[in-house]
C-alpha cells in the first residue's frame, strides 16, 4: 500500500504522543484523584514535555532547518508538522495552567495548603524568608552583567533564571541574569497560622532581595525564564572509543541550541527583546506562561512526608510472592517448574535476590546480563561485582546510548571494569534494549542454565512505580537461546536460528508478520481468530497495515496501548474489529505481551519490544513464550482483567480523541488495585501454616549465602 496516500489511516506519531500527555494532564484534573496524585500528574506532564521538546520537537526543526520536505506516513511535511505541534503544545500549555490555577490551587486551600508571594505574607514571614535569603541564598547566587565585556551567560538546560532589567546612575538601561541555584529545594515552607500549609516558591524569595545583588543600580523589571536545548545525542558509533564518543557527546548536549523559551506572561517588553536577541530564538518557539514556570518541582512538592494522607494508598509489593513463597534456595525453586512475577504488585527484589544468590553460590561459574537502565544505587550492580570478586566468569552489556542514562551507564559501566567484570558497550549501530540474565550452574546431573527474562530494566527503583513482567526457567532450549543470544551480544556469532527466543533486527518483524497473517488465514477459513497485544507504543506502519488486512478479514483485534498509538480504529470496513484501549492510572504501564488465539491453541509471549520501527528494526529486543500452562493462563487473566477495567481506561475513537470508557452497567473494576489485592491473597493463601504438626523452623530466604548482611533490603 502507498504509505503517502491519505486512505492508509495513520496517526502522526508527534502528535498521537501530545495526545497521550494530554491524557496524563487528564489526571490531574481528575478529582476522583487524590490531591496530591493530581498534582503529580501535572508535574509528570511537565516533566513528558521537556523531553519531548528537547529529542522530538528539536528533531522535527531539524528537518525543516535542512530544508528537508518529503511528506511522512502521516501525509505531514515537517513544516505543517512544526506548526501543528506548536498549535497543539500552546493549547496544551494553557490546559496545564488552566488546571493549576482554576483546579489545583482551590483545592489546596481547602486543604489549607498554599503558595504565598512576600506581596501576601505578614511580617514573621517576611523576616524569616529574608533570614532564608541572608544565610542560605545569598553566598550562593552569582549575579551576571551583561555588556559588550561580559557576553550573555551559557545557561544551563531547563535551569530557572531571572532576567534583570537595570538602570545606572546615568538611567541608562543594561540587564543581568541570575541563576535560581538548582541545588536548593524549589519551595520553601514558611512559619503558618494554626492549621495552615503556607509554601513560597525560591524564585520569589530572589526577587524580593533581589536589590542587594544590583546596589548601584535600580531594578526596573525582573523576568523569570527558561530555556530547553536540544538534546538528542548525535553519536559517531565508527569511533575506537564508544565510552569517550558518548562522554563528548554529552557535554555537547549542554550547549544544545535553545528550542523553546518560556517566560512570566506580561514581562517587561525590553527584557523580552533582550532575551530574544541574546538567545537567538524565534517568536514561535517563544511560550508565556502565567506562572510558576517548570511546574515538575511539584512532584517533589507532592511527595513529601506530611500530604501521604492526600496521596493513593501505596502498592505494596509482595515478598515473597506467592511462587517464592516456600522458597529455600532460588535455584531449586525454578528448577521446579517455570516461574513469574507480576511487577510491582510482586516485588522485583525476588530479581535481586536472583542475582545475589548466583553471586556467591559456590557452583554458579557465569553470570552474563544485560542491562539498558539501572537505579543510582543499584544492588544488582553491587552483586555483579560481588560475583567477580568471588572469581566467576562476568560478563555485562551496558547500553551507553540509553537516551538520558548516558553518564549514569557510563559510571557504571567503569565500576563492573574495575572490578573485573566484561563490560560491552552495546553493538555498533543498534542499541540493546532486551531484559535477560544467564546463570550457568554445576550441578550433580551436569551443567544447568538459569534465565531470568523480563519486559522491564534491571531497575529496582521504578520496579516499584511500572508494571512489568519476569520469567524465570531452567528449561534447556531457553538456555541454548540464551547462550546463543549472548554470543552474538559478545562476539562475532551470526544471529542463529533460535529455538524458542525471536530477537530483533533480524527476526522479530518476520515473526510478528507470521503470526498475524497466520490469524488472518484462520479468519477466512472460519478458524478462531483474534489477537490482544499489550504495548507501550504501536507506531510501525507495516504492523500496522498489516493489523488492519486483519481486521478486514475478521480478526477480532483488542489493543492496550499506553503511549503513542498511530492506528485509527472502528473505521468501517477496515478497522472495525479493532479497539485500542489506553490506561493511564496510579503505576506507568510497561510490560509488553501478546496472546493470539492460533485456532484455539493460544499462544503467548512477552518481550522487550514495542511495536515501533526503532524496535523491529534497530534495537536488540527479545520475545519469548509463556509455555507453561499454568503461567499462559494467569497472562491471559492479566489482559482480560485490563480489558475489563472501567477506572483508568480511555478508548481511542475512529476520530483520534480518546474517551473514557463508559461505566454504565459495568463493575466499577481499577485493574492496578486489583492486582495488589490478587497477589496478597495469593502469597497469605500460601502462607498459611498448619499447626497440627507443631512448629517448624522457616528459613529466610534473605538470609545465608543469598544475601550479604550489609546490602540493603527492600
Amino acid at each position: 500500500m502507498d504509505y503517502q496516500n491519505q486512505s492508509f489511516p495513520y496517526i502522526n506519531r508527534e502528535l498521537s504522543w501530545l495526545d497521550f500527555n494530554s491524557r496524563v494532564l487528564d489526571e490531574a484534573l481528575e478529582k476522583e484523584n487524590p490531591l496530591m496524585e493530581r498534582i503529580r500528574f501535572l508535574a509528570i506532564s511537565e516533566s513528558n514535555l521537556d523531553e519531548f521538546f528537547m529529542v522530538r520537537v528539536a528533531g522535527v526543526k531539524a528537518q525543516v532547518l535542512s530544508d528537508y520536505t518529503n511528506e511522512d506516513v502521516s501525509g505531514f511535511t515537517p513544516q505543517k508538522l512544526l506548526e501543528e505541534l506548536q498549535k497543539k503544545i500552546h493549547d496544551f500549555t494553557e490546559k496545564q495552567y488552566s488546571c493549576w490555577q482554576r483546579s489545583i490551587v482551590p483545592a489546596l486551600k481547602k486543604q489549607n495548603i498554599s503558595f504565598l508571594t512576600p506581596e501576601e505574607m505578614n511580617e514573621e514571614q517576611l523576616s524569616y524568608i529574608s533570614q532564608y535569603f541572608d544565610k542560605i541564598l545569598f553566598p550562593v547566587l552569582t549575579p551576571l552583567a551583561v555588556d559588550p565585556s561580559r557576553p550573555f551567560p551559557h545557561l544551563a538546560n531547563k535551569s530557572l533564571n531571572i532576567a534583570v532589567h537595570l538602570k545606572d546612575e546615568q538611567k541608562e538601561s543594561c540587564f543581568a541574569v541570575v541563576q535560581a541555584p538548582s541545588i536548593l529545594p524549589r519551595f520553601l515552607k514558611i512559619p503558618s497560622p494554626e492549621g495552615q500549609s503556607q509554601f513560597t516558591l525560591l524564585e520569589d524569595i530572589i526577587i524580593y532581595r533581589i536589590s542587594s545583588l544590583f546596589e548601584l543600580h535600580k531594578i526596573k523589571a525582573c523576568t523569570l525564564f527558561r530555556i530547553t536545548r536540544n538534546s538528542d545525542l548525535n553519536i559517531d558509533e565508527d569511533t575506537d572509543d564508544l565510552l569517550q564518543e558518548i562522554e563528548k557527546s554529552i557535554k555537547k548536549r549542554k550547549r544544545g541550541r535553545p528550542i523553546r523559551l518560556q517566560l512570566i506572561q506580561k514581562c517587561d517588553k525590553q527584557t523580552k527583546n533582550f532575551l530574544t536577541d541574546s538567545l537567538k530564538v524565534k517568536s514561535d518557539e517563544i511560550y508565556e506562561v502565567p506562572g510558576p514556570i517548570d511546574l515538575t518541582f511539584l512532584g517533589k512538592f507532592a511527595s513529601q512526608s506530611e500530604f501521604k494522607d492526600l496521596c493513593f494508598a501505596p502498592v505494596v509489593p509482595m515478598y515473597p510472592a506467592a511462587d517464592f513463597v516456600d522458597s529455600e534456595n532460588i535455584f531449586d525453586t525454578i528448577k521446579e517448574k517455570d516461574r513469574m512475577l507480576h511487577h510491582p504488585y510482586e516485588s522485583f527484589q525476588t530479581v535481586v535476590d536472583f542475582i545475589r544468590a548466583a553471586a556467591v553460590d559456590e557452583d554458579v561459574l557465569a553470570i552474563k546480563q544485560t542491562l539498558y537502565r539501572v537505579s543510582g544505587n543499584s544492588p544488582i550492580i553491587a552483586s555483579l561485582i560481588k560475583a567477580a570478586e568471588n572469581g566467576k566468569q562476568v560478563t555485562v552489556l551496558v547500553e551507553l546510548k540509553a537516551r538520558f542514562d548516558e553518564e549514569n551507564n557510563i559510571h557504571w559501566a567503569k565500576k563492573l571494569e574495575n572490578a573485573g567484570c566484561h563490560v560491552i558497550y552495546g553493538l555498533q549501530g543498534l542499541k540493546t534494549h532486551c531484559k535477560i540474565t544467564l546463570v550457568v550452574r554445576k550441578e550433580e546431573d551436569g551443567i544447568r542454565r538459569y534465565v531470568h527474562m523480563g519486559t522491564g530494566n534491571y531497575n529496582d527503583s521504578t520496579a516499584k512505580i511500572y508494571t512489568d513482567l519476569s520469567v524465570f526457567t531452567c528449561s534447556e532450549p531457553f538456555g541454548a537461546d540464551a547462550s546463543s543470544l549472548f554470543n552474538v551480544l559478545t562476539g562475532y556469532s551470526m544471529p542463529p536460528e533460535y529455538n524458542k527466543f525471536a530477537v530483533a533486527p533480524h527476526g522479530l518483524r518476520s515473526f510478528f508478520e507470521r503470526r498475524i497473517e497466520k490469524e488472518i488465514q484462520n479468519a477466512k477459513n472460519g478458524i478462531e481468530a483474534g489477537i490482544v497485544a499489550k504495548v507501550n507504543s504501536l507506531v510501525d506502519p507495516k504492523i500496522i497495515e498489516q493489523l488492519y488486512e486483519a481486521s478486514k478479514a475478521g480478526v477480532k483485534i483488542q489493543l492496550i496501548v499506553r503511549g503513542i498509538c498511530c492506528l485509527v480504529p472502528g473505521i468501517p470496513g477496515l478497522s472495525d474489529n479493532i479497539s485500542v484501549h489506553s490506561i493511564v492510572g496510579q503505576l506507568l504501564e510497561h510490560s509488553r505481551i501478546w496472546m493470539f488465539e492460533n485456532g484455539g491453541d493460544k499462544q503467548i509471549f512477552m518481550g522487550s519490544a514495542d511495536w515501533m520501527q526503532r524496535n523491529l528494526n534497530r534495537r536488540v529486543e527479545l520475545v519469548f513464550p509463556i509455555e507453561d500452562e499454568d503461567l499462559k493462563d494467569r497472562t491471559e487473566h492479566i489482559l482480560m482483567t485490563m480489558l475489563n477495567d472501567t477506572v483508568n481506561t480511555r478508548i481511542l475513537l475512529p476520530s483520534g480523541e480518546y474517551k473514557m470508557i463508559d461505566r454504565r452497567g459495568k463493575v466499577t473494576l481499577n485493574c492496578q488495585t486489583y492486582f495488589a489485592k490478587e497477589a496478597k491473597q495469593r502469597a497469605d493463601e500460601l502462607k498459611r501454616v498448619d499447626w497440627s504438626e507443631g512448629f517448624k523452623p522457616q528459613q529466610n530466604p534473605n538470609s545465608s549465602k543469598q544475601r550479604n548482611s550489609n546490602d540493603e533490603s527492600e
